[in-house]
């Protein structure tokens, strides 16, 4: 029955991201459009702990899980915060750097040698060391970029005691986005995947919930991160 959390985790997700694609097909943000990616590919690799919990594991959903799921779904997510939050010209320097990295990164899961013999549970220990190393540099940007920039927007809407359902929706923002890297990093300690797997479920649902409680979710105002904290300006 464990096995079926991660698939409840793929739609929660895969409808998020389609409510995301959504808005942005209709309002033209990039973050949005970021966002929606960052979504997919979150609904993939749980898609992919779905497949692995009841048909068994192989190469090529490994390769997915690994890259969508351990690497760069944090990553994208994180990404759309900043197209939100920061200068534009900022945004689109290190969107470019992420996009160097992710081909990158993809070159590398796909061309690994992996033995999938000695793996007991789903983990990525079968992953070349190398590859592995790359892991918390794409994770660390991501988490920090998502949580933290929840938490600023909700102190700058605190602070300027303007749109209090949106302190409300940042906070279970940060919640949620950080529950999967705390179930990620008791499952690297030795923690079993259940856990991983409650906490990755929870997370994307906390997330959802508060988008859906942002109302018009980031729609009138963007706050510049690198250049004059604090200041609101129309989008």
């Amino acid at each position: 029955m464990i096995h079926f959390i991660p698939l409840v985790s793929a739609i929660v997700s895969l409808v998020f991201a389609l409510a995301v694609l959504d808005q942005f097909f209709a309002r033209r943000k990039p973050y949005q459009l970021i966002w929606a990616i960052g979504l997919f590919m979150y609904a993939i690799s749980t898609a992919a702990e779905f497949w692995v919990g009841v048909w068994g594991l192989n190469v090529t959903v490994y390769r997915l899980w690994y890259l969508f799921g351990a690497i760069f779904v944090a990553a994208y997510l994180g990404m759309g915060t900043l197209y939100l939050l920061a200068r534009r010209h900022w945004a689109h320097t290190i969107m470019a750097i992420l996009l160097a990295a992710s081909f990158y990164a993809t070159f590398r899961v796909f061309t690994a040698s992996i033995d999938l013999s000695d793996l007991q549970v789903l983990s990525g220990i079968a992953m070349p060391q190398g590859v592995r190393l790359m892991t918390p540099v794409f994770n660390t940007f991501g988490t920090v970029s998502l949580v933290g920039g929840a938490i600023y927007s909700a102190w700058v809407f605190w602070r300027c005691k303007i749109m209090p359902h949106r302190v409300i929706s940042n906070i279970l923002i940060a919640i949620g986005a950080i529950l999967p890297a705390v179930g990620g990093t008791h499952m690297r300690l030795g923690g079993g995947l259940p856990l991983f797997y409650i906490f990755e479920l929870l997370g994307i649902m906390i997330i959802f919930i508060g988008f859906l409680r942002s109302r018009e979710v980031f729609g009138l105002y963007r706050f510049p991160l690198i250049h004059g904290f604090g200041k609101v300006s129309a989008d």
